[in-house]
């Protein structure tokens, strides 16, 4: 089953390091899966984030406002 992840974020520092971990993850874990940055400020309100950088998987917000280690990304992608 593919994966659908967003990244939450306006382009800063931690959305591209987060963007990052999470195709490291994804890579890692050997699942296939779509990615996308979301970068629209309505956007990312309509999924209820007032913090970026923001990780969705599967249309939920797994985690906002800072950037989780790779191994709990993976955990939030298994």
């Amino acid at each position: 089953m593919k994966r659908e992840i967003r990244i939450l974020g306006t382009g800063c520092p931690k959305c591209i390091k987060l963007a990052e971990l999470t195709e490291q993850a994804a890579i890692q874990l050997g699942i296939e899966y779509e990615l996308e940055k979301v970068t629209d400020i309505n956007d990312i309100i309509s999924y209820g984030v007032m913090l970026t950088p923001a990780l969705v998987v599967d249309g939920e917000v797994k985690i906002a406002g800072s950037v989780p280690s790779i191994d709990q990304i993976i955990v939030y992608l298994e």
